[in-house]
């Protein structure tokens, strides 16, 4: 893309980058690391496309036009919105959360045959704060189905380095100012009826069982090791 200055019938022009800080649109819709189809049967590809195509380009837009129209807001960085989740108009703690959030769960999911483990540390972690790999599964499902109306339930790496799982509504997420249990994030789920309903229609808790199919344990564990060394 190039903008252009024109005098008379001469035109200069310049390369526009393409950073996300760039108006009118400085953040972007990132692409999936995956076909829609991919994650089938666990998430089916018509919701796949719905979810990332419309769902999330909504955030997007909606964001970077709240973004543009308030001055105040211009430079600051997605990570610099959440942290300061409290101060923001709703329309930007929403839409700039719904972007966070979306991104971080296409990473966080792959194809079943690319699923994998949890890495050695972090199954030693999960197992000291739940018992074991199983009976944290089912801790993550009750919190994923006892979230009331729509949002994300996490797995959090605490200040202290411990684990939890927490819960949040809307388009919050654990990096908010706003959140009950603050933390980095290193696995979520999306509970909002849109990620599920085509499918899955009102069984929330046979989604949540699903989705372990398609969890990408490799990343959820460079998550957890990154987040270890902070």
């Amino acid at each position: 893309m190039f903008r252009c200055l024109f005098f008379g019938v001469i035109a200069l022009c310049a390369p526009v980058p393409s950073f996300a800080q760039v108006a009118p649109a400085p953040f972007t819709l990132p692409a999936l690391p995956y076909a829609t189809e991919a994650l089938d049967p666990a998430i089916d590809a018509t919701t796949m496309t719905i979810h990332h195509d419309k769902h999330h380009q909504a955030y997007v837009d909606a964001l970077n036009k709240a973004v543009v129209a308030d001055p105040s807001l211009a430079g600051r960085s997605l990570e610099a919105l959440l942290a300061k989740a409290s101060t923001l108009p709703p329309v930007v703690r929403n839409n700039a959360g719904g972007h966070w959030n979306h991104s971080f769960f296409w990473k966080t999911m792959a194809p079943a045959a690319q699923s994998g483990q949890p890495s050695a540390p972090l199954g030693a972690a999960i197992d000291r704060q739940f018992g074991s790999l199983a009976a944290f599964k089912v801790a993550f499902r009750e919190a994923g189905t006892k979230r009331f109306g729509s949002g994300w339930v996490w797995l959090v790496v605490k200040a202290d380095g411990t684990l939890a799982i927490t819960s949040t509504p809307n388009q919050d997420n654990p990096l908010m100012d706003v959140a009950d249990v603050k933390g980095t994030p290193v696995l979520g789920n999306d509970v909002w009826e849109h990620a599920y309903y085509l499918k899955y229609q009102n069984r929330r808790a046979d989604y949540l069982d699903g989705w372990w199919q398609v969890v990408n344990w490799k990343t959820v564990s460079d998550r957890f090791a990154a987040a270890r060394t902070r």
